[in-house]
């Protein structure tokens, strides 16, 4: 899975707000995010709240944007995306259903 991150609101050094586009879904709660496309440094992250349109889901399908909580260590690496810098991706795996 894969969310592509537009805007960040860091929280706290372990908590980000995070408004993405899923590229490669769904993305459910709980889903754990370990790298950035690109980069060797790893994340241990966490996605606990997922908003869309102001509404609560449980889950993110491609191609929708939405407002999320990670929770975790390397919150402080994600980082707004702009056309001359282009968009953070992070990666990572669903929950067990």
């Amino acid at each position: 899975m894969e969310l592509q991150i537009d805007r960040v609101i860091i929280a706290s050094l372990e908590q980000a707000t995070v408004h993405v586009r899923c590229l490669r879904g769904p993305v459910r709660r709980g889903a754990r995010f370990d790298h950035l496309r690109g980069s060797v440094q790893a994340l241990d992250l966490t996605l606990t709240q997922v908003l869309v349109y102001g509404h609560r889901v449980a889950a993110l399908d491609t191609g929708v944007t939405a407002w999320v909580t990670l929770r975790g260590e390397g919150v402080q690496r994600l980082m707004p995306g702009t056309l001359d810098s282009g968009w953070q991706v992070v990666q990572g795996t669903n929950p067990p259903s």
